[in-house]
Parts: structure tokens; sequence; C-alpha cells
């Protein structure tokens, strides 16, 4: 069906202009000028045609013919203007942008990124001024401290309201009782700003003087200078000694271990936690001694300051020799920033400093996250700046536009200024504080960390989770499962078998090492037109699991017992290789499982260095190789190689292994590899494929020139090495397909079924390969095994997506799978019918992702949908997704902190964001939500009061209550029961967790929303109605008892609205209630200002502050318990 489906079905006159001309070509003949305008029309066709025509986006236009597309065109005529309202939007689109770049360019001009010309040592022969190499994360200075941080705050519509009618209470005309009832709340607010701000600025500060400040040998002509960290400059000759931090990116000259390298620790720059090997430039390490650096004429030349942490080019000269020595330096030459030192002391020569540098460079400083109810609270005091508007209009109008009315208009504006409540902000926030305090103090939770204070209440807002794969939903802890040779699999319970044919020792390796002589000559040359004889099973295991243990990156580390001279006697001969003292070290946990399970069968890795390895035999001999050349894994190649000579028999042989998409065309032919890395795949195992070639002496020497010339190439070095490698890589034996497990976090299944009967959509995106990935799919139970999955075919260019997205459209209910390529091609052309076709799939897993497109589909969500994403991750590839998205989750795990540090939330274990989401988040947002629409009932309550106070006695614009009155109500008279609020909970945590579809309902926005908001408001101008006619028609003498009466009965209603409110009381609670409450009866002694003393002591003024406060109130109450016996929501019932 999907192939009869017609690109393109809409053709107009001049397409068919274009089709009866290039029908005329064809028709001509195969002559030398009839193909190419049938060829160019039919391009200019396509591309013409696709652009005007959406995919099919109802079930009808399936069934019916070509003419339904006519009736879909809504995927592009949305999008289309016509006529002058085209040229007018357009150019004025146009102008503003041009003026907008020209500006920014103007202000932010950047220095040109240029490569450069290093001289060792010599900082002075720089041809141009680089950066100091200071690292300031500090977001002010001392003059735009106090510009910047009242910026901040009154870019905000709430803040900047209150600012205005602050200023305005310095007008005589306009000012309304005592200045301090404006300012000292205001003055409140900011003073904690800047208090906070200055805080954490200054505490930047320390940390910024602290790096630049530390001491680092600087080795000159004179020998060795303390200098600090800022003060070093490019072409300085840095000593940096074990565990220290690498102040600026480096060239590796020199090592104190023998072996010429050593060991870095990357976890702060890629948030990997493996260390990485890095080897010096062999021509200064040769150096007798430190102070020969100086004696010689050497320079580095450096690529321009890059993003890429993964990549180097550069080459390393020195000219006093005959003739002058080049070498290529690559990645593993140089020394980052940020890095630690994990072994020896190293000497490296500065080449970028400061912002150049790779660290600084790949900061990004992340957006600052706005909750959803934050913007939903500023959407209603926008709406309540419009009534406060209105209600001065209408009273001034009422008045009459007596006199100079403007006057009045801007007198009412103020009177009713508390509509939009100043505590609003400051309630809000304490709130999320104390949100955050419980969610870390949670002990179901451990180790929960609050990085980010300000959106708690996204925790009860998501739709979409988009989840890594590798340590996140699995423990990236891996075990090696299957080896497979092609006529025989070994798993689990049949390893000793293995272990068996090692402690035999294979017949081809005896007669080998028998007929051993002197000549460097290998057997293999001898061995090449020999007809080839089926090995035996024995000789295969063996060549396997010595392929296994020799093609990796790993390096076995020993534990120094000897304290201060372990540093030493780290390379000696007589070192102590005991299986007790050693760990590994590697890149990847893969390589690391490879050769411990080598170990376990007997092959055991016991050292390596730059130029060899030795392994250890089950009969205890030491086996030595030379390591002639080393190629290591990229995300490109997807795979790694290494060229080795066996020291025993001078044999050269070149293993490699990689993944299986990457290697099945460079392995000979066979009818194995393909079937049964799917069937390991679907067992959830990550598969390698293992081959090698033998070469002879005369083939290594041609390649080693080729490569070596490649490497010190300035330009498209990358491409040119890569083309000399792949000349090796022909018909290459295949040995061995491997199987590594990556374990499951614990309860990775009921947490992402909870999620899921919560109404969240989960998103897995991985870099690993399909696959794989549908198989933890399908594992940890994101995708059920009954559920269809459709797997999107891959598309390279417009028209195949076309056809696999119109294919896909007919599938109901299935989950997706899509690579990242084929995603890449469908972004490009037809990102928002891709959108909409995977939103409504019940969970997507996308393999191959980069980073980039993990936060390309976090925003592709936000854009399209306008619902809240939940980004997950644990390494430093997620950290621009966990930034990209509403709220991100890190988890503490084995790929280092660097997804944990950069995200909001900090989590231990994946099955810790159930309870962080259907609890506390859905706790924070209910509670938020109580809580703002609260403080706007208070302050629209006392407005309404004086609206009723202003009308009845002539529209006057006089304040109803002044001075103390206003400030104390707002505070210690209310303050304490409002804020309580945060302590409320509508069902028990575990109810909570156990009925997880209550976490829908918050979706929806049903507990904010201008519905609640107009119940709210209603309720307001009701009691604030009742209190000021009640008070006004139960006065009888003076006008002071009317404010008494007034007054006593708001507080009162303010606290027991406070206790309708509330749905599980708290002991604090009651505290606050009963607190506030003695607070107000103790001050009404000393305030005889406002208040008739002798007047509020009597029986009469208890009555009619009882009789007001209870006809306010009671109504409430009834209907509040009708409508629960009425309507009662959902977790009312799972509570009884």
């Amino acid at each position: 069906m999907a192939d009869q489906i017609p690109l393109y079905p809409v053709r107009s006159a001049a397409a068919a202009a274009h089709r009866k001309r290039a029908a005329s070509y064809s028709a001509a003949g195969p002559g030398s000028g009839a193909e190419w305008p049938s060829s160019r029309y039919q391009l200019e066709d396509e591309s013409a045609h696709l652009d005007e025509m959406p995919l099919m986006m109802s079930e009808e236009g399936f069934e019916n013919d070509e003419s339904d597309y006519h009736t879909l065109p809504r995927a592009r005529t949305a999008r289309r203007r016509r006529g002058l309202e085209r040229f007018v939007c357009g150019g004025w689109k146009l102008l503003c942008a041009s003026c907008c770049d020209w500006l920014v360019n103007i202000c932010q001009r950047k220095r040109e990124l240029k490569a450069r010309t290093v001289w060792l040592g010599c900082p002075e022969k720089c041809e141009e001024k680089h950066p100091r190499n200071s690292i300031k994360n500090q977001k002010y200075n001392i003059f735009t401290f106090i510009p910047g941080v009242l910026y901040e705050q009154f870019k905000f519509f709430l803040n900047l309201y209150f600012l205005v009618v602050s200023c305005s209470q310095f007008v005589p005309a306009l000012k309304i009782g005592c200045l301090y009832t404006y300012w000292a709340p205001l003055g409140f607010v900011l003073a904690v700003t800047i208090m906070r701000e200055a805080i954490d600025e200054f505490r930047r500060f320390q940390r910024d003087k602290e790096v630049n400040s530390q001491l680092y040998s600087k080795l000159t002509v004179r020998g060795k200078v303390q200098v600090k960290s800022s003060d070093i400059q490019v072409g300085d000759l840095i000593i940096v000694e074990k565990n220290q931090r690498i102040p600026s990116d480096m060239v590796f000259l020199r090592t104190s271990e023998k072996a010429g390298s050593c060991f870095i620790r990357t976890d702060q720059l890629d948030g990997e936690t493996d260390w990485k090997l890095k080897v010096a430039v062999s021509c200064t390490q040769r150096l007798p001694a430190l102070g020969d650096l100086f004696s010689i004429s050497a320079y580095v030349y450096a690529q321009k300051p890059q993003l890429d942490i993964h990549s180097f080019e550069g080459t390393f000269t020195r000219e006093d020799s005959d003739p002058p020595i080049h070498e290529s330096l690559s990645i593993e030459n140089t020394l980052w920033a940020n890095t630690i030192v994990a072994s020896g002391t190293v000497i490296g020569v500065v080449i970028y400093t400061g912002k150049e540098t790779r660290s600084v460079m790949n900061t990004s400083n992340p957006k600052n996250k706005v909750g959803l109810l934050d913007l939903e609270l500023n959407q209603l005091t926008k709406a309540l700046f419009a009534a406060l508007v209105a209600l001065s209009v209408v009273m001034v109008t009422l008045q009459g536009f007596v006199g100079p009315w403007y006057r009045s208009l801007f007198r009412f504006l103020l009177l009713f200024s508390y509509i939009i409540p100043i505590s609003l902000r400051v309630n809000l926030d304490m709130g999320k504080a104390a949100y955050g305090w419980m969610i870390m103090k949670d002990e179901s939770i451990p180790g929960t960390v609050v990085r980010t204070s300000t959106i708690p209440e996204e925790l009860g807002r998501l739709v979409y989770l988009l989840t890594d794969k590798t340590g996140t939903l699995t423990q990236n802890e891996m075990v090696f499962k299957r080896l497979h040779l092609g006529t025989v699999s070994y798993g689990a319970d049949t390893m000793d078998e293995i272990q068996g044919h090692l402690r035999n020792p294979c017949p081809q390796m005896q007669s080998q090492a028998g007929g051993n002589n002197a000549s460097s000559t290998p057997p293999r040359k001898a061995q090449s037109s020999a007809p080839k004889v089926r090995k035996s099973v024995s000789s295969r295991v063996h060549e396997a699991v010595k392929a296994i243990a020799l093609c990796h990156n790993v390096s076995p580390v020993y534990e120094s017992r000897a304290g201060v001279g372990g540093e030493a006697e780290y390379a000696e001969a007589d070192q102590d290789f005991s299986d007790g003292n050693r760990t590994y070290q590697a890149a990847s946990p893969d390589e690391v499982a490879l050769v411990q399970w080598t170990e376990s069968v007997g092959l055991t890795l016991v050292s390596r260095d730059l130029g060899s390895v030795q392994l250890r035999t089950p009969s205890g001999q030491i086996q030595t190789y030379c390591i002639l050349q080393m190629f290591p894994f990229t995300s490109e190649s997807k795979r790694m190689g290494v060229i080795v000579r066996d020291e025993s028999t001078a044999e050269i042989t070149f293993y490699m292994k990689g993944a299986d998409v990457a290697m099945s065309s460079i392995v000979q032919y066979n009818d194995w590899l393909e079937e049964e890395c799917g069937n390991m795949a679907r067992e959830g195992l990550r598969t390698l494929v293992v081959a090698k070639r033998a070469l002879t002496e005369e083939q290594y020497q041609d390649f080693e020139s080729r490569y070596s010339q490649a490497k010190l190439s300035i330009h498209d070095r990358a491409l040119k090495v890569a083309a000399v490698v792949e000349s090796l890589e022909r018909q290459m034996e295949l040995l061995c397909l491997t199987g590594v497990e990556d374990r499951l976090q614990a309860d990775v299944r009921p947490t992402l079924e909870l999620l899921r009967n919560a109404g969240i959509k989960i998103w897995m995106l991985t870099g690993d390969k399909l696959e794989t990935a549908t198989c933890i799919a399908k594992s940890s139970h994101l995708v059920s095994r009954t559920q269809d999955i459709h797997i999107f075919r891959p598309v390279t260019n417009r028209g195949e997506a076309h056809l696999e997205l119109n294919a896909f459209r007919r599938k109901h209910d299935c989950a997706l799978v899509i690579s990242g390529d084929s995603l890449e091609v469908c972004l490009k052309y037809y990102e928002h019918e891709l959108a909409e076709l995977a939103c409504q799939c019940p969970a997507v897993v996308c393999c191959r992702c980069s980073p980039t497109q993990k936060a390309r589909i976090a925003k592709l969500l936000q854009h399209h949908t306008g619902k809240r994403t939940c980004a997950v991750g644990d390494g430093g590839n997620d950290v621009s997704m966990i930034q990209a998205a509403d709220c991100g989750i890190g988890i503490e795990g084995k790929e280092g902190r660097q997804a944990s540090l950069a995200a909001d939330f900090s989590v231990t274990q994946f099955r810790h964001i159930g309870r962080l989401l259907m609890v506390h988040g859905r706790s924070s947002y209910k509670r938020s939500a109580a809580l703002g629409q609260f403080v706007m009932h208070r302050g629209l309550i006392i407005s309404t009061m004086q609206a009723v106070f202003s009308s009845v006695f002539y529209f006057a614009s006089v304040p109803l209550y002044q001075g103390f009155l206003m400030v104390g109500y707002a505070t210690i008279y209310t303050m304490f029961p409002v804020f309580s609020l945060v302590l409320d909970q509508d069902v028990k945590p575990e109810t909570a967790m156990l009925y997880p579809e209550l976490y829908k309902d918050l979706t929806k926005g049903r507990s904010l929303s201008f519905k609640t908001f107009l119940v709210w408001v209603l309720i307001s101008i009701y009691q604030g109605g009742i209190l000021m006619y009640g008070a006004l028609l139960l006065f009888e003498s003076e006008f002071v008892h009317v404010l008494a009466i007034s007054f006593t009965a708001l507080i009162l209603t303010e606290l027991l609205m406070v206790a309708l409110t509330i749905r599980t009381w708290h002991w604090l609670m009651a505290v606050a209630e009963v607190l506030s409450l003695g607070c107000y009866v103790a001050s009404l002694a000393f305030l005889n200002e406002y208040f008739d003393v002798a007047f509020i002591t009597t029986v009469t003024f208890m009555w009619k502050v009882s009789a007001i406060t209870m006809v306010s109130c009671l109504p409430l109450y009834v209907l509040k318990y009708l409508k629960r016996k009425l309507s009662p929501p959902s977790y009312t019932k799972l509570a009884s």
C-alpha cells in the first residue's frame, strides 16, 4: 500500500507542461540531448511539489484517491500569507532581523580564533595576544551588581508594578497613608534578594579566586619558579604533579613515568569516570634532563581553538636537528584544562588559555527555567491588573469626573493596589524552598538533591519523560555473557569448556614455539601459499580469546604499597603482579568486561604500556607483544584496532573489533554473523565483532610509511588517516562474536509502569544501536511484549521520508523505533508531521542519537505540544538534553556526576523518580496552587472592602485602613496560617504511589485555572461585601467602631478560610492559627491609634464581630460540605 501512494498527486498546469516536455524528450530515444532535460525537469518537479503537498493526516486520506490531498492542506496553508500583508510583514521581519544582527555584531565583536605556532618556553615569541588564564564565573562586578540585580527583579511585571506604586507615594497629591506601608514590603523583598545574590556572588568570587590562585611550577632557564594559575601564558612550560588539576590546555611533553605515558581523570570535562591514557611527545620524552627543553629549538603548531574535546590536530617540530624532526600530534598528546593527573608528574607546553580552553568553550549558560505555575500566576496577575484599572475607572466615572479626575484615578489605583499582593512572590518562593527541603529530607529517596529550587511544581505537571538508556535504565555494569565462534556458542554455563581449551596448549602454537629460531622473518610468509585447513575448535578458541585480550585500550593499574616511593617503583620490572592488587582502567566499561572475562578463563592482562602488552597464560607463562600501531574507537568508525608483533615468533597481526554494522563489510564472507547479532540483540546483549589479519613485514612497512605521512598532514588529516587505515581493513578473518549484558537498574520495570499509568509518555533516547535499544525497551517493559513495534526504515531523502511517514500513519497504538539519521531527515522536511505522529505513540525509542539530537527532541516536544517535558540522564552526553527540558533529573552513576550537577534534581537511582513525581511533584503543585490563590484572595477581599467603603462615602479616594493595620494584615496576623498551606496534603504518600492515576488530573491544570480563580474572586467579593456592609449596618455612634469591627472580622475570616481550605491537618497548622490569633489579640492593646480600646472589650463588639464572621464563612462551609457529598473529588474516594 505504501508504495502505491503517489508522492506528487497534486499537479498544476505548469507541472503538466513539464511532464509533457519530459515525456517528449524521453520518447526521442537515447540521444545525447534527450535525457538531460528529462532528468532536470523531474528534479524541478519533485522539489517544487513536495513543498506544496502535505502529508495525509486523516484516515480518509488513505482510503480515497489522489484528490484527497486537495482537502488536506493544513500543514502548509496555515503558514501562507498573500499580497500586501506578506510583503509588509516579511519586509518588517527582515528589517528587524538585520538591525538586531548589526547591533549584536557591534556590541559583541569577538576576536577571530586562529591557528598558532607556540615556541617551547618562549611566551614572548607569540605573534598574537591571547586571553588571560583566569576563570571567571561571576555574573556581576562591583559596578554592575546593584543595577544588574535590580534589573533582574524589575523585569517581571509584578515587581515593576509595586515599584511604580511605591514611588508614587513621594508625590504629595497621590500619597495615601504612610510610606512604610508600601516601601517596607518592597524593601524587604529586595533586601532578601540582594543579600541572596550577594552571598552567591561572593561564593563564586571565592571559588574563582581559589582556582586562579593555585600555584604551579613553571620551568624557566633559571630553574623552577612558582606561578599563579591566572598568570600562566601561552608558551609556558608547566609542571603538574599527581592529583593536581591541569590549569590550561597543554601539549604533553614529558612525564616521570618510564613508559612515557600517564593517566588523567576527565570526569569534570566529559562526565566519564574511566581514566584516559595520554602519551608524551617522543622527541621531548627522550631528552636526558628537564633543562634540555631549553637547549633545543622546537615549536608546536596547533589548530585554532575548537569545541570538540575528542579531537586535536597539530605538529611538533624540532628545528636544530639534522634533518628537522616532525611529529604529528593528536588527542592522545593533549592535556585539557580541568582534568586531573592520575599518575606521575607531567610537563606540558601551554597552547590555549582562559576563554580559549576546551572546558570553557564547552560551558554553556543554561537557560533560566521558569515553571508553568509561575507563568499561569503571571497571567492571573495581569488579569488582576486589568480588573484594578477597570475598577478605578468605574469609581471615577461614578464620581462624575469632578475636578482633576486623573488625580482621583491614580489615587484609586493606589487604593486598590492590594488586589495584586506583593506577598505573592515572597510566599511562593518560601514555599518552593520548603518543598525542596522536604524532598531532600525524604528517607524513602535518600541522596536526592534539589539544585534548582524555583521549579519543584514542574514535577507535578509532566507529560513527556525523555530518558537515556545506558546508566539510566541500565546499571552500566557490563557482564560477559556469550561467545560465538560461528559453529559453536559458549554461554555462562559453558565457560569452563573455554578454560579447558586454554589449559591445553594449541597444537599450532606448540609447533610454532618448538620451531622458533632467531630468524626475524615470520613463518606466516611461508604459510601464505599453503592450502587452507579447517581449524579445530580448540585453536579457534585460543585465537578468539587472545584477540579479545589484545585488542583493547585497557591498562592494568597496580596500587602502590610503598607509600611515598610508590611512583618510582610503579614501572619497575619486579612490580607486584598479584591479582588482588590489580584493577583495570579504560574509556569504556565494555572493554573492561571483556578483559575481566579473559582473566576469568585463564588469559590475564598483567602489564601494558605504550609499546608492549604482556599476557599471562593459565600455565603461568608470560607472553609479550609489541604494540606497533593503535587505532582508537570513534563514533564515526564504530571500531578500534591494534597492530601487534609477537616477540616469540615475530608474527605481525592486525586485530580489530567493532559494531556489526561497521564490521560486516570488512570481514570475509560468512552466513552466520547477521543472524547471531540479531539473536544476541534480542536477548539485550551488546555485541562486538572481532577479526584479525596477518601481515608480512613488507606489508606493515608500506602501511607504516603511508600512515606516518598522513598523520603529518595539516589539511584533511582525519580523512587521509582513515583512508590509509581502511586499506588494511580488507578480507579480515572473522574470529568471534561477543555478547555483553548491561543489567537493568533496580525496579526499572515497576517504575516505568507506574509512570505510564500516571499518563506520562516515555521516550528513550540512546546512542546505542537499534537492535539493543529495542531489546532493552522490551526487557524494561517500556514496550510491552504484545505491543506492535514500528521500526522506521532508514531514509536518506525527502521522498523516502514522505513514503515512510505515510506508512507509519496507518499504524495504530504501536511503539515507534527510529534512528538518529532518519530522524534528522524527517525533522528537516517534515518536523510538524513527525511530531504529531510520534506524540500519538505510547512509547518512542530513538537510537543512534547524538547529544544535540536529544536536546532538539526535547525542544521539539515543547514547541509542538506545549506540554511539560522532563529529561533523565546520567552522563555528560545527556547534559544538553537535561538543560533543554522543562525539568532535568540527573542520576549519579558510573559515567560521573556531570549530568547530576547540571540537572535541576539529582537522584541516586532511577526508581526514586516514581516517588519524586507521584508524591513530591503532585504535592508541590497542589500546595502552590492553593497558596497562590489564597494570597490573591487575601488581597482581593480587602480591596473589595475598600471599594464598598469608597462607594458608600460618595466615591471618596480615602483609605479604609492605614499604617500598621495594612502591614500587619499581610504579615504577622495572617502570614503563618496562610503559609502553613505548604504542609497540606489531600492523600497520603502511600496512596499517591498506589494510585498513579491521580497524577493525570494535574496535567490538565485544574488546580489553578481561570475557573478556580474566578471562584476565589466571587468568594472574595462576597466576603468583602458582607464584612464591610455588615460593619456599616451594625455600627451605632462612632466611625472608629466600624474599623474595629470590620478589621477584626476580616482577620477571623482569613483564619477560618485557611481552616476551610486545609484538607489534612498538621500540628504546625494549628500552632500557626493559634499564634496568629494570639498576636492580633495581644496587639489590640497597642492599636489605640486606630481602635477604641474601651469598645473592643465590650460584649457588643464581640457579638457583632461574631455575627459578621459567621455570615461571611458559614455559607462557604455548607457549600463545601454539600459539594463533597454530592460530587466528591477522586482522592476522597481513595482516602475513605
